[in-house]
């Protein structure tokens, strides 16, 4: 989030990427053994779908996931207001749009299509990745990779958010034009998590959780 924001100063599209990625990367090996690194309410979801944790421990993690995403938030407008003469909605604050607030101008459509089906190869790689079978200890590369990836090709469509904890985060600070489109970053990651655990789970159902 931090990358995205300063993207303007130097950082470009694929710095932002691999930002992205390596923070994934890095956190799932620091927290993954305590919380499953669950940073992004579209993964949770997808992993109930996917029969990889627990609906009862959704909710928690859900809100938690979104508070830390505006306390990030909070820190990233104080850094950039910092400055002086910052206007968050001018600026567009990292924050995820489509139409005329895509950084390319892509339409609607191809932003929900985008953000879903990216989610869902998210989710597929995550639960391959973990998978009692896979091979031990390289799952946090081989998802943080996968962030970079599916950053280096949705920035340009929508800014890519692939996480609704991250795109709320930012949005709120971005003005009313933001909000007004926080609803598709919801409502597509999620989608694409659940049928990406869906799908997984029908390959490979042997690591399901009790709800």
């Amino acid at each position: 989030m931090f990358a995205a924001g300063v993207a303007d100063v130097g950082i470009g599209w694929v710095g932002v990427s691999f930002a992205f990625g390596l923070t994934v990367l890095t956190m799932a090996y620091a927290i993954g053994h305590i919380s499953g690194c669950h940073l992004n309410p579209a993964v949770s979801i997808g992993l109930v779908a996917g029969g990889r944790f627990s609906s009862k421990d959704l909710l928690p993690y859900v809100i938690a996931q979104v508070l830390g995403g505006i306390a990030a938030g909070a820190v990233l407008y104080f850094v950039m207001a910092s400055r002086g003469g910052f206007d968050a909605a001018a600026n567009g604050f990292a924050s995820n749009g489509f139409d005329l607030r895509s950084p390319e101008k892509f339409p609607m459509i191809a932003a929900f299509v985008m953000e879903a089906l990216l989610t869902m190869f998210f989710l597929f790689v995550i639960m391959g990745a973990t998978s009692k079978k896979a091979p031990a200890g390289f799952a946090p590369i081989a998802i943080g990779m996968c962030l970079v990836l599916i950053h280096l090709i949705g920035i340009p469509i929508t800014n890519l958010s692939v996480n609704p904890a991250r795109s709320t985060g930012v949005g709120i600070f971005a003005g009313a034009a933001a909000i007004s489109q926080l609803w598709l970053f919801w409502v597509a990651p999620i989608l694409g998590g659940i049928v990406g655990g869906i799908v997984y789970r029908s390959i490979d159902p042997q690591d399901e959780v009790k709800s």
